[in-house]
Parts: structure tokens; sequence; C-alpha cells
């Protein structure tokens, strides 16, 4: 009932002692709908009427409803339902919209109506720049949508200039500063309640114009700031924007909704109990929009959070109010820090470039503390929004003509790139200030400046540029002031507040001392015919973020001031009225003139290449070519069945004509050397679903769909029906042709999961190597490249979630305040993502073709800036370059290491292992192939040191699903490394019955296969995949087309929830090598113990605990179990490593004391079918102390513990330590002889 008596009689919005009285009544049929606009307090009620009322009787009306709610509110009353437009209706709807919106259309008062006739509206205009302005804000498109809204609709709006108007241009300007005037002061008086509610928008340019319900009924009435609100009420309206938006399920079809709210002046934790039909159209209107209206209960909530938290029982959508510059012509910022300023800059790169975008200014330049990591992410982040990105960098400047005797003092200094030339300029100074004069700040000497200063602008910068400096220590010396000037293309000047810390230390007496030097500076370009140019130095978006910077400095151990710097991104007016001192026109030249001539001087610039560069092999084509072709026909025969023909060819054309073939043959010569020095390799990622990868031996992972080969003639049998998932799982066979044993192989991976539905996506070949490899495997490709053509891939790290909590506290202790849960969680959202420090990729290296220079794509520098580092990685995170020069993933992992020993011990080579295996298949479901019972080994499945199912998540895994095959492990797998796949989803629908383990949803390519069996076209199956396995769901469309081809329902919810699917390729490959460890485990077991131990186990090895035997180790597992949430970051890594020693112990093999004799340095050893731990085993003597012992072992035997002591240098703490456990065993503590 969309009436008042809705609004008033049936809620809890008017005190029961209020009653409707009778005039506001006779109205309440007529009302249709009222919307509160909270930041200009005013009512919009909407009536039907047969015709236009008179005006004093919805004077009347608007009355009655002031008694009602009480003085003070704005009313605007909209009539509804009338046919006719004549003059006076318009006339009345053009004072209401001007009411509604007073500062958008501020130049649409101006207007003289002229004429309506037939919903044909004439307006006359006297001034050609009132024209311009009305064209340029979209008043007359926003007016005619409000004339739509309100019933009106095909209205056309023609607009007259009258040419003959009697208005003398004296008369004119004066008009027209009045209409400036007014917008200026409309304008001020929305930002001053905007600022105070604290609320701005970050990308929506127009406002809202009506509130919406999206839980609950409609709120009337005034917001509270939630700081004011620390007791029990029962009747609250808050407003304010939320985050961290979350939905805890419950039983009985309920769910929770929980969020934070936040006006900024506090935060606080919301709660909806709802119904789970309610929940996704509540979370889809909390999503989607950025400010709300709020009205509920706060409650003490004693059960969790011991907090007052907010129960609301209504929710309305608010208009969204931004930020708007209404200046004509608008200022360029030329000085701003990102996130990638070290600790400094707090807003994302996305709020900065959006707000200028909405804002309407042309250009904005990013200029970060010595580095230029912003770039790539500023490039796309400029063309989503349609504005120039001015790439530059606040450097550190030194004058190295100073004599080496005296330190060199450094000073900031702005160099924006101007063209492509002076962007590689740039580039080099920022790879020679981190390489070669790096001293706690990337430093440059200007001597480097001006040698590669063509295509540069240089800028004085801020108050800790040398100018600003010249004037506060030597305010006398004009002549050298001016000296140093020349060094400078312009002269830059920033808001006094910028400055204020200056008078806290004593460097300016008053804001008039900061006036002054600004004059001098601006004088100084006069005097030397330089622009001067204003900026904010912005650090944050919006003026309320300084508290986020604030946080971050005090942790940095900078004294928080106690005036906020206001580092803000400012509009035109503010920053005309912060220099308003220099005068109007001044003011103007160097705000909005002086800006832009410098903007307009920089060329539209690219950061990094759009192409992939890729170094050259002679004939890397044919090679690849050759290779596939020839393991192809090894394997299938001369004639290769169609299917695998089609799919070689399709792989060659994608590879080939892309020009990828270089990786390929890159990745194939890395695997082959790899092997051939007697360590095997391991891929991962989604190269496994390349078939070309697998015939040039890249990959085990063959990814045809399942079949039967014959090794002897070459027969052939593919099943690809859907049968089978895996061919490893189809029935043993023999040939028909030979009678030989068939081989079973395929996993049916489509190509385009690694290379796109067009082949075109640049592939990224991951490869485990052997972690003692490793080395060697980076030395080999400088040694194909180049050592100057191969660099570590450059990693950027951020403040994290844990950290910004850490900082937060601190920041508390220090201000004394007590911040709630929902206002901590908001701060570490604002502190979350800045950046901290530098690194490098594990195993990532870039490589540059030989013709090309670096410094095209990316500068250099040390990780983490350690200058006594031998590496040299990327200045630009690899993510951002990765598609631009050849990344070569060469990992280093436990796993190719564990195949190494188990191969030397055993002679077995790991790729004879069958797959089908039963007994070994039989651990993943049982411990009785392990010849001991549950309870012994404390587990109900054999998988204790088996990588992918040794964890209590995946054993708990394998005992819901029972996996009775390859493919079923595979599917686990999957499952384990997904997000919202297994838990919430796949698991209910198996233990519900609804779907059996092979009918889930476990990685990417389920999906895609799967909706191609059902009769889904090709390219819509991939996209459906990308976008679930994206985290993205599926649209309307898209469920259609799954109903189309009869896809269940519960397909479709499974879809829905999934957040990241694993690719199949990955999971083959840790399965296969999960598979062939638990099958050493089953044959070979002393081997996997002792190679397990080795590579997994000695950091965490309890040798105190272990080598007292089977009881005593399960009693330390069955304490570390009931510690729960206590238990500490080195048990939980002990845990794992003490279930293998148990399992060991109870399978009868016993552990022996360690030895300073007979222990290696760092390899467990068998010897009598027991295990000796190594010396590195001792707690607190590390690798390097037990391979000194080992060494200083092999020249002769210790014969006394000094000898010990003095030839490897062990300290006394370590010799009681091994005294303590008898490592040392007889050895005397100093030799007898000696003592005669």
């Amino acid at each position: 009932m969309s009436t008042l008596e809705k609004y008033f009689q049936d809620s809890d919005y008017l005190e029961e002692d209020k009653p409707l009285t009778t005039s506001i009544l006779e109205v309440v049929n007529l009302i249709d709908e009222i919307t509160f606009h909270t930041l200009r307090n005013l009512y919009e009620i909407r009536l039907y009427f047969d015709k236009m009322p008179a005006l004093s009787e919805l004077q009347r009306i608007k009355e009655q409803f002031l008694e009602e709610i009480g003085q003070g509110y704005e009313v605007v009353l909209i009539p509804l339902g009338l046919e006719k437009l004549d003059q006076d209706t318009l006339s009345y709807f053009l004072d209401c919209y001007q009411k509604m919106s007073p500062t958008t259309d501020v130049w649409l008062s101006k207007c003289l109506l002229k004429d309506v006739e037939d919903n044909r509206l004439t307006l006359e205009i006297d001034s050609m720049f009132i024209l311009e302005r009305l064209k340029k804000k979209n008043s007359l498109i926003n007016f005619r949508r409000f004339l739509e809204d309100v019933g009106f609709h095909d209205c056309e709006i023609i607009l007259q200039y009258n040419e003959e108007a009697s208005l003398d241009a004296l008369h004119i300007d004066k008009t027209l500063k009045k209409y400036m005037c007014a917008e200026a002061e409309s304008t001020a008086e929305l930002a001053q309640r905007v600022q105070k509610a604290t609320i701005e928008c970050g990308e929506t340019p127009i406002p809202k114009m009506k509130s919406t319900i999206i839980y609950g009924k409609r709120i009337l009435g005034t917001a509270r700031q939630i700081c004011e609100v620390t007791e029990e009420e029962k009747d609250v309206i808050m407003r304010g924007s939320i985050f961290d938006l979350d939905v805890i399920a419950l039983k009985q079809e309920k769910d929770i909704i929980q969020f934070h709210l936040t006006d900024l002046t506090d935060s606080i934790t919301c709660k909806i109990f709802c119904k789970k039909e309610e929940t996704p159209a509540i979370v889809s209107g909390l999503k989607d929009n950025n400010l709300f209206l709020l009205r509920g209960s706060v409650k003490y909530d004693a059960n969790f959070s011991g907090e007052h938290c907010y129960w609301p029982n209504a929710i309305n959508i608010m208009e969204n109010e931004c930020r708007v510059d209404l200046e004509d012509k608008k200022r360029v910022e030329l000085h701003l820090h990102t996130q990638m300023s070290d600790m400094d800059g707090v807003s994302s790169l996305k709020e900065l470039v959006s707000l200028a975008s909405q804002m309407g200014h042309s250009a904005i330049a990013i200029t970060d503390h010595g580095v230029v990591q912003a770039f790539p992410e500023a490039y796309g982040l400029g063309k989503k929004y349609g504005i120039k990105i001015i790439y530059g960098m606040e450097a550190y400047i030194f004058d190295d003509s100073i004599p080496t005797n005296q330190k060199p003092r450094y000073y900031h200094c702005i160099l924006l790139a101007k063209n492509k030339v002076g962007l590689e300029n740039i580039y080099k100074m920022v790879t020679e200030s981190h390489l070669r004069y790096y001293k706690r700040r990337p430093r440059i000497p200007k001597r480097l400046v001006n040698y590669a200063r063509e295509g540069v602008i240089v800028g004085s910068a801020c108050e800790a540029g040398e100018l600003f400096q010249h004037l506060i220590h030597s305010p006398e010396d004009s002549e050298g002031l001016k000296t140093l000037a020349e060094f400078y293309d312009y002269i830059e000047i920033q808001p006094l507040d910028n400055n204020y810390f200056m008078i806290e230390k004593g460097l300016a007496k008053s804001k008039e001392d900061l006036i002054n030097y600004n004059k001098r500076l601006y004088q100084l370009g006069q005097e030397l015919g330089k622009m001067v140019v204003a900026t904010c130095d912005v650090h944050f978006a919006k003026r309320e973020e300084f508290i986020f910077r604030s946080i971050i400095m005090s942790n940095k151990g900078f004294k928080t001031s106690e005036q906020p710097s206001p580092l803000y991104y400012r509009t035109t007016r503010e920053m005309l009225e912060e220099f308003s001192y220099l005068g109007e026109a001044a003011a103007y030249e160097v705000v909005v003139e002086n800006t832009n001539k410098v903007a307009e001087q920089i060329e539209s610039l690219q950061p990094v290449p759009d192409d992939l560069s890729q170094p050259y092999i002679t004939g890397a084509e044919e090679e690849i070519e050759r290779l596939t072709m020839t393991k192809a026909h090894e394997l299938y025969g001369d004639k290769l069945p169609k299917l695998i023909e089609e799919r070689v060819a399709k792989e060659l054309n994608a590879i080939i004509g892309n020009g990828f073939a270089v990786l390929y043959l890159i990745a194939h010569k890395l695997v082959k050397k790899s092997n051939e020095d007697g360590y095997v390799v391991g891929s991962r990622g989604s190269v496994g679903s390349s078939i070309v990868a697998y015939f040039t031996g890249i990959t085990d992972v063959n990814a045809l769909p399942p079949h039967y080969r014959c090794a002897k003639c070459q027969y052939v049998e593919i099943v690809d029906d859907g049968s089978y998932d895996t061919g490893v799982d189809m029935p043993d066979k023999v040939c028909p042709d030979c009678g030989h044993q068939l081989e079973k192989d395929g996993y049916n991976i489509p190509f385009e999961i690694f290379m796109g539905f067009k082949g075109d996506k640049v592939p990224d070949i991951d490869l485990n190597f052997s972690g003692d490899y490793q080395p060697e495997a980076h030395r080999y490709t400088e040694e194909l490249f180049g050592v100057d053509n191969v660099f570590r891939a450059g990693t950027i790290t951020t403040i994290a979630e844990k950290t910004a909590i850490g900082y937060i506290k601190k920041y508390a202790e220090i201000k004394g305040e007590n911040y709630k849960r929902a206002e901590i969680s908001r701060l570490k959202n604002g502190c979350v993502g800045v950046k901290r420090s530098t690194g490098q990729h594990p195993g990532g290296q870039m490589v540059l073709p030989k013709d090309r220079d670096i410094h095209q794509f990316t500068p250099l520098q040390y990780p983490a800036n350690d200058t006594q580092s031998e590496t040299v990685t990327t200045h630009f995170d690899y993510h951002s370059i990765s598609e631009r020069l050849v990344k070569l993933d060469i990992l280093g992992h436990d796993n190719p290491t564990i195949v190494r020993i188990l191969t030397d011990l055993t002679g077995v080579d790991v790729r004879q292992i069958p797959l089908d295996d039963k007994a070994t298949l039989s651990l993943f479901s049982s411990v009785e192939a392990l010849g001991i019972g549950e309870e012994v080994l404390n587990t109900k499945v054999g998988t204790y040191g088996i990588p992918e199912f040794n964890t209590k998540f995946t054993r708990e895994m394998l005992l819901d699903v029972k996996p009775k095959s390859f493919g079923d492990l595979l599917r686990i797998s999957g499952f384990s490394h997904g997000t919202d796949v297994w838990l919430n989803n796949a698991k209910d629908l198996i233990s519900l019955g609804i779907a059996n383990v092979e009918e889930t949803i476990s990685t990417r390519d389920d999906i895609m296969t799967y909706l191609i069996h059902k009769g889904m076209d090709f390219s819509l199956a991939f996209k459906i995949m990308e976008k679930v396995r994206k985290g993205r769901g599926v649209s309307e469309e898209d469920i259609v087309a799954m109903r189309e081809v009869k896809v269940p329902e519960w397909f479709v919810e499974s879809c829905q929830k999934i957040k990241y699917l694993f690719p199949k390729a990955h999971a083959v490959a840790y399965v296969f090598m999960a598979f062939q460890f638990a099958w050493f485990k089953l044959n070979h077991p002393l081997a996997f113990y002792v190679s397990f131990f080795t590579v997994r186990g000695t950091e965490d090895f309890d040798y105190e605990v272990i080598i007292q035997g089977y009881d005593a180790i399960f009693k330390r597992i069955k304490a570390l179990y009931l510690k729960g949430t206590d238990i500490s970051t080195k048990e939980v890594k002990e845990l794992p490593v003490l279930e293998v020693a148990l399992e060991c112990s109870a399978r009868g093999f016993e552990f022996l004391p360690i030895s300073i004799f007979k222990s290696d340095a760092t390899k467990f050893v068998i010897e009598n079918n027991r295990l000796r731990p190594p010396l590195v085993c001792v707690p607190n003597l590390g690798k390097n102390m037990a391979e000194a012992i080992a060494k200083a072992r092999e020249d002769f035997v210790f014969d006394t513990i000094e000898d010990l002591s003095q030839r490897a240098r062990v300290g006394s703490a370590l010799i009681d330590k091994m005294r303590e456990l008898n490592v040392l065993e007889n050895l005397p503590e100093k030799n007898q002889l000696a003592l005669f």
C-alpha cells in the first residue's frame, strides 16, 4: 500500500501517541511515493491528480505534511497523472527540479520559458555563455529525464538564443559573475554537507535522484552519527557506506547477512536475519550501491563480538553525492603519489584516476617517490577512464660535484616524460639510482639528470626541493636562488597547510611566512620567465583518508601532527581559493593555465609495449614441429588417427602462428638438460593441456582423450564417449592386432584451457625443478641467452591484512583510542595494498631479446634494495610485463629432489610405476595395505607424507569421497585447490546423493567438457567456464543456454557458488607424483621415509620426542591436536613430520641416535634397516654448522670435544646440547696425553 498510512500508521516510524491528523488523511490516497533526500534535508512527495491543482492547494498539503514531520525540512510536491503540460505546470516542475538539483542545474534557472505546445518546450537564452554551460552540464537531458519520470514522455526541448536581448556587456559580466558566485556558493554549501557526512562515491559522476528500499520499509527521519551511538537503543537511523559483506548460512532456511557500516565518524557491525530466498536480493542491493540509510536497533552482542552491533529492520539506498569540479577550464594535477610510494601514498591508483576523470580533468601525473612501479596499471586506467596519464617521478637528486669528503644532501625533484625518449631516459635514471647510487634512497646525481634530460621536464617539487630549502636556510641569497632555479623547467608551489608542519618544527613562525615563501617562488618565476605551477602533492584521494597515512607514518616512527596534512586531490575552485593571496589573475595562472601548459607539452605515452618480444632462436618453429611429429609418429604410428592429427595441427598452428615456438623450445631445452643431469622435472599450471608440450617432453601429462595404444604395433583405440575420466582407469586390454598388453593414457584436457579459445594467449610454462638443481637451470638459461639478457622477475610486497591490523593497534595505543572491530576493519582496508618492499619471484626469469634495450620495458633494481645482492630484478612487478617479455618459471621444488633420492636408493624409474596399481590406490581410502590398524596410526587412510593428500583437510575429503580410481584422486586435488568448490558445494551434493563424485565440478576443465558433451556450442562452453573459474558465476543468458541442453539445476547452482577453479592439467601433474610416492611407501618404505625426512623433515624434526619411539610420538601428536586453534606456527609444521615418524615406527622401522661420527650433515641414512638422523636435526644446529662439522670430520676424526669445538668452531651452547643428547657418544673432553 503506497500511501502515508504505509509510511506512518503501519510502521514504527511514528510514536503511538501521535496519530495522523484528519487533514492529512484527506490526501493519503493521493500519495504514490515519498523519498527523503538526506543531504538536502528534503522530502520529495509524489501525488496523483486529475489536473494540475492550484498552487494554494499544493501549499496547503505541504503545510499539513510539515505539521506531521516538524519544521526544518524542505518539501517538494510532485503531481502525477497529469495529461497536459501547459506553461504554468512546466514552470512549477522547473521550480521543483531546481530545488532537488541545485548544483547540477543552476544554469537552467536562467532560461526564460517562451512557449509550451504539445509537449514541445521552447526556452529562450540571452547569453551564449549560459547556452554553452547548459550544453556542457547536460542540464536539458537531465530535466527531460525528470519530466519523463513524472509522466510526460517524448518531450522536446528547444533552445532559442535571443541575439537582440538588450543587455550591454557590463550587465552581462555582472550577471554571469552573480550566477557563477551562486553556483560556487551552492556547490560549497553542498560540499560542506557532504564533508560533514563524509560520504563520497567512487566512480559515478551523476547522482541518483531517488532512494530505493532494499529491505524493510521506507525510512523517514534524520540519521545520527555512528560515533554518537554508544549504548543500546531501539530505534536508530544511521547512514553511510558498507564494507566486508558476508553471508552466514544457518539451518532452518535462514541466513545472517553481516557487514560493517561507516559514516567515517566511526564504524559498526550490522547483522540481518533473513529467509534464504530473500538473501540474494538484499546482498545484490548492498553490493551494487554506495550509500545507504538504515533503521534498526543497537544491541550488545555478548556471545560473539563483545560489542554493540546494529540490527537493521530497514535499509534504503540513498543518492550518491559525488565531488564535482564546476570550473569551465580545469586544472591538472602534476604531483601525485600512489600506493607505490613506499609507505606514504595510500589511495589506489584506480581511485585517483577515476576521481580525476569524474572531475573532468584532462590529465593526471603519477610522481611516486623514486620509483615508477605504478606506470603499467596507470596506462590501463587512463584508457578506461579516458584521461591522459603523465608519467613521472619525484626523484631524489644530489649534487655530485661536491667534494667526496663532504656528505651531499639530496633534494626532491619532479621528472615528467614528454615523449618516448624521455620515458626511456627516466627508466635509465631509475636503474642508475637503484643499482649505482642507492643509499637509503634511490638517488640521482644532477649531472645524470642533465645528461639524460632529453624528453624530460624537470620541476622543483615540494618544500623538500632545492629551491624551497634555499629559501628557508638562505633567504637573503637571491642570486644563489636564481642560479639553482635555472636547473628547473618550472617552479612548484603547494597549499599552505601542506607545510603546516614547518610551523610546528619552528622552520616558519606563522602562515604568513608560508605565504611569503610561495609569493617569493612566484616572483622568481616571473623574474626568470619560468612557469610556476600549483600542485596538491596528492597522497590520498579524499580529505578523510589522511588517517590511513597517519597510521602508516606513525608505524614508520614519524610523530603524527596535531593538524593532519590535507594532501588530498582538490578541485580547481578549491585551489583557486587556496592561492587567492597571489591575486585573482596570478592564482588562475598557477592553478589552471600553467598546469595545462605543462600537460599540453606531454605526449600520450605507453609505458610498456603491447606485443610480446621473444628472444630469437634460429629454426625454432621447424624444431618444435619436428620434435612434435617425431614423437607423435613414434607413439601413434605413421598415419595418425584423425582426432590426434587434428589436435596436433590445431596446436601447432596456434603455437607457430602466434610466434610461441621459441617458448616451447626453451622449455624443451631446460627439461632435457635437467633430465640428462639426473633430475626429473614436474610441470605445473595448465601446460599439460597441450599435447605438443607432451610430445616435446615438457610435460608428462597427455592431454588427449582416454585411449589405448600398443607400444609394439602402434594400434590406437580412442575412448571419447565420456565413459572414463582418465585412460588410467580403463580396464586392462590386449592389442587385437598383435596380442601385446595395451598401454592406457590420456586425461581429456582441452588445449583452450592453456592458450585461450583463439590459441593466442601467451603460454605460461611453469616447471618444477629440483630445489638442488634450480641454480644450475638458471645458469643454463643465462648460457642460452647471455647473462646480460636474463633478469630475475621482480615482485612488489604490499601491506597485508595482519600487518595492517598490527599498525592500527599500535596507532590506537599512541592516540589513546579504543577502536571497534568494524572501525579496525575499515582502517585496515585503507592500509592494505600500500607498497612495503620489493622482492623476486622464486624461480621466474625474464628474457630480453638481444636486439632490445631493457629500458624499453622496465627499469632494473636489486631485490628489496639490497645493494649487496648479486641478483638484479625487473623494477616492474613481473605480472605487468609477463606478456611483453618471455618469463620462464624455473621453480625449485621438493618433489623432484625426493624423486632423485628415491631413484638413487632403489634404481626404480618413476615413469614406469603403474598408475592403476590397486594396492597403492587403496592407501587413499584405508591403511590396510600398510599392515597396521587405524587406531595405531590415528588415521583411517594411509597418506601421511603423501603430497596433496597429507593434511587433515584432504584426509577428511578422502574419507568423504572414498576414491576408487585415479580419476577420483584428480577430482579431490581439484576440490582441495579450488575456492568454494568443495565446502558448501560438491561435498553437500555428494553427501545428499544429488550427484556422484564423477559428476561434480572439480576443475575448470570439467565445466567445458561437460557442457560440450551435453551438446552446447564449443565457444559458449568455453566462455561459461572462463566466467566460473574466475568467480563471476553465470548470467541469466548462460543459465537459459544451459537449461536448453538439459543441464541439471544443481550444476547451475554449483557454478554460481565457485570463486576459483584449479586446472585439471595441474591436478594431474600433482597426483602423478603423489601416486608415485605412495607406491614407494608401500614397496620401498625405508627409501620413502629417508627421502621424506631428508627433504621435508630436517627443519621440523623433533628429535628429542621421535628418538623415544612410538609411544612418545603418539602422545605428542595427541597433545598438539588438543591445542586446537592455540597451536603455534612452529607446531603446525612439526605435526606432519611427527605423523610420518609415527607411521614409520608403527611399521617397525627404528630411529638410531644422532652420532658425531656416523650421521651425515643433512641427510638421513639407512643402517641395517634403521634410520640415522643427520647432524642438522640437533636442536639449534643449523645447516652451515652441520656441514662445517662434516667437513672437519673428513680431514680426520675428532678425538676430543675440544678438537670438535676448535676445528668446526662449535660454540659451548651447542656442545652442551650435543652432550645432553649423547650425540658426542664417548668423546673425551680433552686429549689425556696433552695433560703431560
